[in-house]
């Protein structure tokens, strides 16, 4: 599961995180509005958790941009506003919950596993081709096929963005914790196991190479 924290107060951002990744989620961090629209267009998340102030913007403005890109992806709204008033606006703006700074972090955990359970399925589903992201599982008419790690995020990603040319950059910065430390060959390696492991075998293309630019999802195409 992958967190954006979009949170101005540089200490309580570095806590947040770091917290949330004890408890086994990936987080991004993001100290202003800009930087997280940026990271909401790049990457796919299932929560975003936002201050309502921020320097460069308005915390619950993210919640339309969010929601734009996939009304799957939770939004909870951090807010040192406590009038009833506020909580109210917020949630009419589209968001899933709301907490009120000071917060217990025990209960923000409590909080944030709740509104992933209630949240809506990450599972992609098109025409016999079935992508369940949480469990790391793909089946085929029927049958399982056994793709996991890097691969399996990189065809997630260009599946969920099946209508957009994706550039090796983009996946790069979408799925690699690091991805300045890796060269993009990664990716090369990536699709080949994809083509290999499903394609060849199952006698279908899912993803279709465009000459400098990047890879797009293809399926249903036949091969």
């Amino acid at each position: 599961m992958r967190i954006l924290i979009v949170e101005d107060e540089v200490t309580l951002n570095k806590t947040i995180s770091e917290g949330l990744q004890e408890f086994g989620y990936q987080t991004d961090t993001s100290e202003n509005f800009k930087d997280a629209e940026y990271f909401i267009g790049i990457r796919n998340y299932d929560l975003v958790l936002a201050d309502w102030m921020l320097p460069d913007g308005d915390g619950v403005d993210l919640v339309n941009v969010v929601k734009q890109k996939t009304s799957k992806t939770a939004v909870i709204i951090l807010s040192a506003k406590d009038d009833k008033e506020s909580e109210i606006k917020a949630l009419k703006a589209g968001a899933d919950d709301y907490i009120k700074k000071p917060f217990n972090f025990d209960v923000l955990v409590a909080r944030i596993e709740a509104r992933l359970r209630f949240g809506g399925t990450n599972v992609i589903k098109i025409d016999d081709l079935t992508i369940d992201p949480d469990e790391e599982k793909i089946i085929y008419r029927g049958t399982d096929i056994e793709l996991k790690g890097k691969p399996f995020e990189v065809l997630t990603h260009l599946a969920r963005h099946s209508d957009q040319i994706v550039s090796k950059e983009q996946l790069l910065d979408a799925i690699w914790e690091e991805p300045e430390l890796v060269t993009p060959n990664v990716i090369e390696v990536a699709i080949n196991q994809i083509r290999q492991k499903m394609d060849k075998p199952l006698g279908i293309s899912t993803i279709e190479t465009v000459r400098r630019r990047g890879y797009r999802f293809c399926f249903p195409k036949k091969a």
